[in-house]
């Protein structure tokens, strides 16, 4: 995932962090310097895949749920771990764990770059999931423990305005790198970064702990969390193609569900949790991460498949593709301060109905384009609404949740949220990936009856369903049947996207109904 799909991060250990360590004025620029590199170098690294997905389908031979376990497995360890990294940088050194972090992570990106083949690419990236579920909670802790409480705001807006140019250029870039060079370099060029990070880390960065403490890492929780996880992820990958009677698959959900009654069942009795579940029974925290829960699963799921639409069906570069949602980070960049402002006027309540409202009408725009359709005309003010709905309400959405519990649990309440944001997003590609093989595959065979292509062809055509847009017409196919067949492979896809673009649109407005129904409508309780 990406920064757009973080509504918190660790805002709220910035809030309320511990008391800065000594440490002079030089030190702490290179430690907000490190903090940026890190943060941005996972972050980005979520777009600039999915943009890279096409290729990457085309030069492996993917299946699309090959394609969806690239990035499954990089958010299905990153999810389920991430409370447990923030736990260890307290405990152990933020900076030795961030460091060992990104040492994953960079050696991780190599492993990508140098895989031959689909299956040992998902594997690293899993590895780059546990690398950055270690360096995402330490970045802003580094900054939180380096700053005092007077300069943190001002550190914590610098490292936002790099991490926003960072996010908005990145995909960018690594549609360049691919358009030019290959998808290896999408992840080539975390090398560099890696390692003059480490270096200013180990030179220039103070280390911190956090308060002694004699409880348990959660160990229990988050083994049971990645089990129950990628049990339930892998039920609904495999589907489409496996079917729901087979072993592996329904297997793969006892498996996760069983794992997840047994992830909530730990965290009710750990001495230590990673989730405490007490913090639910705030009716404004409960709604906040309800609401976050369906947004982001919205948002998470929806835009996996728009840079494979764009590339593989509206034609677009991978670089044209990376640039695409630069509306939408430009109208939250520009908003994000206005909308904070919201709070105090009006409360969270409106903002947090208004904003998934008017982001579940960006979601439906975005189901309007058809094969061919002019960028300008559809998905451009598509974004743009969908910005708008998110600027409005992800302020709104931090505040309620950092008001919602004390000073003392606002970093691991943050923690939390940002976790089911993560959770949202990694669970709703793979619901979404059923759906969108469903219609396609209906979809498909419709066209292929309706033109009438050789019974060969067709049988070809089927065969490579599970490739979704990614199919290649046969070879030696005459090219007006040809040309017929891209228009249905498109149609197809389009049909497909169309849906997950409506489920995202009821997803948005579940969210609004959630505020409505749960969020403290007081502007002082706000």
């Amino acid at each position: 995932m990406t920064t757009i799909a973080t509504p918190i991060a660790d805002h709220a250990t910035i809030l309320h962090g511990p008391t800065a360590v000594p440490c002079s004025a030089a030190a702490r620029r290179w430690t907000l310097v490190a903090a940026i590199l890190g943060s941005s170098m996972a972050f980005v690294d979520g777009t600039v895949v999915n943009v890279a997905l096409p290729a990457i389908q085309r030069a492996l031979d993917a299946t699309a749920s090959d394609a969806q376990w690239v990035v499954e497995s990089y958010a299905l360890l990153l999810a389920a771990l991430l409370l447990v990294g923030g736990a260890l940088g307290d405990r152990f050194g933020r900076k030795r764990i961030f460091m060992l972090g990104v040492a994953v992570f960079t050696l991780a990106s190599v492993g990508c770059a140098l895989s031959g083949q689909v299956a040992l690419l998902i594997a690293a990236r899993a590895v780059q999931g546990v690398g950055a579920a270690l360096l995402v909670p330490g970045s802003l802790a580094l900054i939180s423990a380096t700053f005092p409480q007077a300069e943190r705001g001002a550190a914590i807006g610098t490292w936002s305005a790099f991490s926003g140019i960072t996010a908005a250029v990145g995909p960018v870039i690594g549609g360049f790198l691919v358009d030019h060079y290959s998808w290896t370099w999408a992840f080539l060029v975390n090398l560099p970064i890696g390692i003059v990070l480490l270096v200013i880390c180990a030179s220039k960065v103070p280390e911190s702990t956090g308060a002694p403490s004699r409880d348990p890492v959660d160990v229990r929780g988050a083994t049971f969390a990645t089990v129950g996880l990628a049990g339930v992820v892998f039920a609904f990958i495999e589907a489409p193609a496996r079917g729901w009677a087979s072993a592996p698959v329904w297997g793969a959900a006892v498996l996760g569900v069983a794992g997840l009654a047994m992830f909530v069942r730990t965290e009710a009795q750990a001495r230590a949790p990673m989730l405490p579940l007490a913090l639910f029974r705030d009716r404004n925290f409960s709604g906040a991460n309800l609401l976050t829960l369906l947004l982001y699963a919205a948002l998470g799921g929806g835009l996996y498949f728009l840079p494979l639409d764009l590339v593989q069906v509206q034609g677009l570069s991978a670089t044209t593709a990376g640039a695409a949602l630069l509306p939408f980070i430009a109208i939250m960049f520009a908003l994000s301060r206005w909308a904070g402002g919201l709070v105090d006027r009006f409360g969270a309540k409106g903002p947090l109905m208004v904003g998934p409202a008017i982001a579940a009408v960006g979601f439906a725009l975005l189901a309007v384009p058809s094969v061919g359709s002019n960028y300008w005309l559809t998905f451009f003010p598509a974004t743009c609404v969908l910005g708008l709905g998110m600027s409005i309400t992800v302020a709104p959405l931090t505040t309620t949740v950092m008001n919602a519990v004390g000073a003392d649990l606002a970093g691991v309440a943050s923690g939390v949220n940002n976790a089911v944001s993560r959770a949202a997003g990694l669970l709703a590609i793979a619901v979404f990936g059923i759906v969108m093989a469903w219609a396609f595959d209906a979809r498909l065979a419709d066209s292929l009856a309706a033109t009438k292509v050789p019974a060969d062809v067709a049988s070809a055509m089927l065969a490579q369903h599970t490739r979704l847009a990614g199919m290649v017409v046969p070879d030696g196919v005459a090219p007006d049947v040809a040309a017929a067949l891209k228009l249905a492979i498109g149609q197809s896809f389009v049909t497909g996207f169309r849906w997950v673009m409506g489920l995202s649109a009821v997803l948005a407005l579940l969210a609004a109904v959630s505020a409505w129904l749960l969020i403290d409508g007081k502007p002082d309780a706000a």
